[in-house]
């Protein structure tokens, strides 16, 4: 038998036997070994995507585990092999699947909210969302992939180069990925975030960080670039000031990239838009090259995993879980799911 994380609505989860599914047709089980717990998560235990998720519902995207049976036909991954899974399921079929566009696909089904997740011991999914994982990276770090993975698609629409200078608006898990992934392309980073935990951490992690709430900080990025200003600015944030303040922070012909989910409409200033030349950049999950990045950084140790792993919860907690996370002071929580036992 299987046990699993169900999401049952009013900000409960329940932990039970549930039946082991075999793997179909080009289809692969995975013993689930870490599920982390992510904001758009935490959004759906709150309530906040009840329109979207049904109830009773396995959640979880961010994972890893091994291979644990293979479906017919499924020649490219073996019992036993270290894996995580791109959550993305497309049609190929609409404009933008046409276009190279899948991970924008007009039908997206986004595995771990449209259809189960991770968050249980055994999990099957089409083999063509399979990532492979190197043999010697440990599994709690390849949870990290994922989240990884969407930094590092932000910074690749963003077009970041050596020798310019971003910020990055926000010091959450996502934005201290950024972070990290942004200087990796030689590029300067700045920090602005108003938590002074998270802002420790940041510069814990070697980026610059600052308070914008004691420095005005579209004169510190001024006097950091000579005057010209931003090339980049990540909005991470989600908030109306964020938005407020990116336009303000940008060079001549920077470019804002809006990494936020902003649910609600927000202000924004079109005449610096028009004034400067800005560019307005939307981002939205990643593609499998980003995948590939991610895992070699992982492995690399140039996302620190150790660092940014706060906690490790068992899967009979994961209400607590979800609790430590919607407290503050935690980085990336793990719920480890039992398949690296």
């Amino acid at each position: 038998m299987n046990r699993s994380a169900q999401y049952v609505g009013e900000r409960t989860f329940v932990v039970e036997q549930t039946a082991t599914v075999p793997p179909g047709p080009g289809e692969v089980r995975i013993d689930v070994a870490y599920t982390g717990i992510c904001g758009t998560d935490l959004h759906i235990a709150h309530g906040a995507m009840d329109q979207r998720v049904r109830v009773p519902a396995v959640i979880g995207h961010e994972m890893s585990g091994r291979v644990a049976e293979v479906g017919a036909g499924v020649a490219a991954h073996r019992v036993g092999d270290p894996v995580t899974v791109l959550p993305l399921d497309w049609c190929g079929e609409c404009p933008a699947c046409r276009a190279g566009h899948t991970h924008i696909c007009h039908r997206l089904t986004f595995v771990g909210i449209d259809s189960p997740g991770s968050l249980q011991r055994s999990w099957t999914v089409p083999a063509r969302l399979l990532v492979p994982l190197p043999g010697d990276l440990p599994l709690a770090h390849g949870a990290l992939v994922e989240p990884t993975a969407v930094a590092v698609h932000d910074v690749r629409r963003s077009r970041l180069v050596a020798g310019e200078h971003a910020v990055v608006i926000g010091a959450g898990p996502v934005g201290l990925l950024i972070g990290t992934v942004a200087r990796q392309t030689g590029a300067a980073v700045t920090v602005l975030e108003l938590d002074p935990d998270r802002r420790a951490l940041a510069a814990e992690l070697g980026l610059d960080a600052v308070d914008p709430a004691t420095v005005d900080a579209a004169r510190y990025v001024q006097e950091a670039t000579a005057g010209a200003g931003a090339d980049v600015v990540f909005e991470v944030s989600g908030s109306a000031a964020g938005v407020r303040a990116a336009t303000d922070l940008l060079a001549v012909r920077g470019r804002l990239v809006v990494v936020a989910i902003h649910p609600t409409p927000r202000e924004v200033d079109l005449h610096r838009i028009f004034w400067r030349e800005l560019e307005v950049i939307g981002v939205r999950v990643y593609q499998r090259e980003d995948y590939a990045e991610a895992v070699r950084l992982v492995q690399g140790g140039q996302v620190p995993a150790d660092r940014l792993i706060t906690r490790i919860v068992p899967l009979d907690e994961v209400s607590q879980a979800f609790q430590a996370l919607a407290a503050g002071g935690d980085v990336k929580v793990l719920v480890d799911c039992g398949g690296d036992a």
